[in-house]
């Protein structure tokens, strides 16, 4: 069998742990995949519109994902302190707690006994397969920031601590953040 081909097919039936019918611990497929978005988005991505974009869906059925994980007191919406027509999200503690229940956790767990190459190798496979993906239908799909064009690292001569700039958002980044999902990722083109 070809390797790719077979890998791909392997691939399809790890997505059915993430994408499944039904419910599991009360939340749809759709709601785990927000409550982890928002989990790990960063500022600029917890909007309604940028997990309607991260789920792949529409802003309605966004909104009715949050409103969902609201009742349940998993997320929160506050009115933006810039923008007073924008709503930000952020996860609860009670979120957060619920999310040890999360499905995905038990690919976590099966990748967390490889070796550091192993994941990285893995994570990077990934990577190349939605680079890849994203250019034959000029798209972008979400990442970190300390892998976008727009993240700008300056170090400062005189203490030596790095200072970080989204160019897009034209904002401040702090160190934290850059390992934070955004939904305006762009990656480097070779």
């Amino acid at each position: 069998m070809n390797l790719a081909r077979e890998a791909i097919e392997l691939l399809g039936q790890v997505a059915r742990i993430l994408w499944f019918e039904g419910t599991k611990h009360g939340l749809r497929d759709r709601e785990w995949m927000a409550l982890r978005f928002l989990s790990r988005a960063n500022r600029f991505s917890r909007t309604p519109s940028a997990l309607a974009s991260y789920v792949g869906t529409t802003r309605g059925t966004a909104s009715f994902i949050i409103g969902e994980l609201e009742r349940l007191g998993y997320v929160e919406r506050k009115r933006s302190v810039t923008d007073k027509r924008s709503v930000m999200l952020s996860v609860t503690q009670t979120g957060k707690k619920f999310l040890a229940r999360d499905p995905v956790n038990v690919l976590v767990d099966a990748l967390a006994v490889l070796e550091d190459d192993g994941k990285i190798g893995f994570r990077d496979a990934l990577r190349h397969l939605l680079d890849q993906s994203d250019a034959a239908e000029q798209r972008h799909h979400t990442d970190i920031c300390r892998r976008c064009i727009f993240l700008r690292e300056d170090r400062a001569i005189i203490d030596g601590k790095t200072e970080f700039t989204c160019r897009l958002f034209r904002a401040p980044i702090a160190e934290a953040e850059v390992d934070l999902l955004c939904t305006s990722f762009e990656h480097h083109r070779q």
